[in-house]
């Protein structure tokens, strides 16, 4: 299938092959006075899939500019395919080696689907012009190869999530890199697309090219990657087949002495009194069809579903970010919704703004009159949400986009509860953050629960509907199952995926 694909792909030597598409010995690296990397060293074996984890500020995403040739170490060595590194600038020889697929997507959305395969590599002419016609055929097949029907000509803009990802990784094979390091790469995938990916992964491994995986999904590290190399704090920390490392004890590697006690089970809630939401025969145009249910004060829910079940418009919907036809009505007229959108770069943090500013600019209304903010009102209740979400940051002036994953979802979640809201709204609310990060938001969902909230939780990630009393499914537009807290996982998959219709017709 990638055959011709991986025929240009550069030879570590002359002789055999390297034993190694990576080494790094005793590399470190620094900013300033502070010491990000401690000697890290450690190896992975060519056809290996590695997984690089560890929780946000670990050192993880430093390495992986060091060893892509975005930052130079300040001491160590690094290895590719049995070779010295490049010279940094060197950009060419860097792309032969290894490159990286980033969580945020680096096709250019303006360019077509071919352009985009042959970035600075495109086939040339007699007179040193792009061949266009050659272009596309080339582009042609090697969409063929992959079982991608896109017309060579598309703009990626046009491109699903899945797409767009194969033509990533499709350009860097084509570059000739044997290395392709994964940065969360099912972050916006749902589940039968992360199935497709993890084949395409396997089927490669066949042909050599080797993989570091970044995941905060531990099940998934399980079931792609055959080792492990754990980093805490800027040092290495495991290093070891994942045979030898149970989940417990990878838990255990990667927070260390602040390893928590494991989640409590959802417990049961009264049901009684007024809905704090009362959704019913709700449509939006084709989408959606006659979805009706209630969420009690203190009660979490979970609406689990594949991407066009319907499922997040639904919470734009009660949000009032889109048109419906029913009923959507809380407990009292004047109750304030939360919400935490799925996407923090795109649709949730305003990155040029402070923490303060992003904290509260749901409620500045209440820092003054007549169009004016009280600055130390304002600080005083951004300060007050820093301290109970544990929010980790400089000082309430520093940007938001500077801090890490897990501290700007902290600042998202601070946001959708500086109202003070009754019912909120969460999509994907621990998305792309690491363990202790997800544990403090789930702390905070439960927190915001005893206080007396309503929360929807929006997902189809198992962790995430774990914490929720009860949980509805949707397909294809409609509620088709709802599961109590005797529920297990498995059930709740069959019911995402469609199983149970169509094993029912």
């Amino acid at each position: 299938m990638v055959s011709s694909v991986l025929s240009s792909a550069p030879r570590a030597t002359d002789g055999a092959a390297a034993a190694f598409a990576l080494k790094t010995e005793k590399v470190s690296r620094s900013f300033g006075p502070t010491r990000v990397l401690h000697d890290v060293s450690f190896s992975v074996p060519v056809g290996d899939s590695r997984a690089l984890v560890g929780r946000n500020g670990a050192g993880k995403s430093t390495l992986v500019a060091i060893v892509t040739g975005m930052l130079s170490p300040s001491a160590g060595v690094v290895e590719l395919a049995g070779l010295p590194a490049p010279a940094l600038g060197d950009r060419a020889a860097w792309r032969e080696r290894v490159a990286c697929v980033y969580q945020r997507w680096t096709v250019i959305p303006t360019l077509t689907v071919a352009e985009n395969l042959y970035l600075n590599s495109q086939p040339r002419n007699r007179l040193g012009l792009i061949g266009w016609n050659r272009l596309r055929e080339q582009a042609r097949a090697t969409l063929a190869e992959w079982g991608l029907d896109v017309e060579p000509d598309l703009m990626a803009s046009r491109l699903t999530v899945e797409q767009r990802q194969i033509v990533e990784i499709g350009r860097a094979l084509l570059q000739g890199s044997r290395l392709l390091i994964l940065d969360e790469p099912t972050a916006e995938l749902e589940r039968r697309e992360v199935h497709r990916l993890f084949d395409r992964i396997r089927h490669l491994q066949q042909s050599g090219v080797t993989f570091i995986y970044i995941s905060h999904h531990l099940e998934e590290i399980y079931e792609i990657c055959r080792s492990v190399t754990v980093l805490r704090d800027g040092l290495l920390v495991a290093d070891a087949p994942l045979g030898d490392m149970p989940k417990g004890a990878l838990v255990q590697a990667m927070v260390g002495a602040a390893a928590g006690a494991a989640r409590a089970a959802p417990v049961g809630r009264e049901t009684v009194g007024p809905a704090a939401l009362t959704v019913k025969d709700l449509a939006i145009g084709t989408l959606v069809q006659d979805v009706s249910f209630n969420l009690q004060p203190g009660e979490c829910m979970g609406l689990a579903g594949l991407a066009g079940s319907g499922k997040e418009e639904i919470g734009e919907a009660i949000i009032g970010l889109r048109r419906y036809k029913g009923l959507i009505q809380t407990a009292q007229p004047g109750d304030r919704i939360g919400y935490v959108p799925r996407d923090r770069h795109e649709r949730g943090i305003l990155p040029q703004l402070s923490i303060a500013e992003n904290l509260t600019v749901t409620v500045t209304d209440s820092f003054g009159r007549f169009g004016f903010i009280s600055p130390r009102r304002q600080n005083d209740r951004a300060s007050a949400l820093v301290r109970s979400l544990g929010i980790v940051s400089a000082s309430l002036k520093q940007p938001i986009s500077e801090l890490s994953g897990g501290n700007q979802q902290k600042g998202l979640m601070g946001r959708a509860l500086a109202s003070a809201p009754k019912v909120l709204v969460l999509v994907s609310p621990t998305q792309g953050v690491d363990i202790a990060s997800k544990e403090a938001l789930f702390g905070i969902v439960a927190k915001a629960q005893a206080e007396g909230a309503a929360v929807l939780i929006i997902s189809d990630d198992l962790d995430e509907l774990a914490v929720c009393d009860r949980v509805q499914v949707i397909f294809r537009g409609r509620l088709t199952r709802q599961f109590g807290r005797d529920r297990n996982d498995e059930d709740i998959v069959a019911a995402i995926e469609g199983l149970e219709e169509e094993q029912h017709g």
